[in-house]
């Protein structure tokens, strides 16, 4: 799969000007932009890093340059969201797709592990939410005691809301005394982890970036997933499907307030 990646960013270059994508940094990855003429021998796939973000960045700085990037299928739903809310131009993106294997699909519980167009890979079939209903099947009684013993070991080091592509506000009311008294750990249960579901329900795509972040391992899929089927099923709305569909959560007052491509937060 490297290989033939290797040869689609040598095809497409050319078109582009430049290719965000991994790059093999010691034992990890890290987002870069290769250029043309780079050495492509230190692209890499996995370790997986969400690229959507370094997109926006790129973007906001270069906003009249043509890019590619490549995307599994969280990737792509996520550039979508993230473009129905003014933060990056799809029009001046071109979206290199790799389909993930079907342990990555197993270890993310993903149920769409590939993007729409699939350049690099062979599609697999996605897993089933089974998982989420066990969860709701027990007692209302059980599932709260579950989510306090969860939220305590939270150490509100930002990990979820940092790492998340589709968290962009100027400014966080996670860091609001208002909202969430500071220097308080854990957080009062459940204002933080709440908060932060209600800002991005709608438009997260469930990649599970916010867990694998979690140094406290909180199984803040189950949380996300959960509130992306109840979207679904309430209000027919699938984040990340379709570009032109207008996002769900969001308003036109507010997507009128919002800065485009701003800079990220500090």
């Amino acid at each position: 799969m490297l290989e033939a990646l290797r040869k689609k960013i040598q095809e497409i270059m050319p078109q582009v000007d430049g290719v965000i994508a991994l790059r093999r940094v010691g034992k990890g990855t890290a987002p870069h932009l290769f250029l043309p003429g780079d050495d492509l021998s230190e692209l890499a796939l996995s370790p997986q890093f969400p690229l959507p973000t370094p997109v926006r960045i790129i973007q906001a700085k270069y906003p009249d340059k043509r890019f590619a990037v490549v995307v599994r299928g969280c990737d792509e739903r996520q550039l979508v969201e993230m473009a129905k809310r003014r933060q990056i131009f799809l029009d001046k993106l071109t979206m290199i797709g790799v389909a993930c294997t079907k342990e990555q699909a197993e270890y993310c519980r993903c149920e769409m592990p590939f993007p729409k167009q699939v350049d690099i890979g062979e599609t697999v079939e996605g897993i089933p939410q089974t998982f989420l209903d066990d969860f709701l099947a027990k007692p209302r009684e059980e599932r709260l005691a579950f989510w306090k013993h969860a939220f305590a070991k939270c150490i509100k080091c930002y990990g979820c809301r940092n790492i998340c592509p589709e968290c962009f506000c100027k400014e966080c009311v996670l860091e609001d005394n208002l909202w969430v008294t500071s220097g308080t750990v854990p957080p009062p249960f459940p204002m933080f982890h709440l908060i932060r579901a209600m800002h991005t329900v709608g438009k997260c795509v469930a990649c599970g970036e916010c867990e694998r972040t979690c140094p406290a391992d909180i199984p803040l899929t189950i949380l996300y997933k959960l509130l992306k089927r109840d979207v679904e099923t309430v209000f027919h709305y699938y984040a990340g499907a379709d570009p032109n569909e207008p996002p769900l959560m969001d308003s036109t007052i507010f997507l009128a307030d919002m800065d485009m491509l701003h800079p990220p937060r500090r």
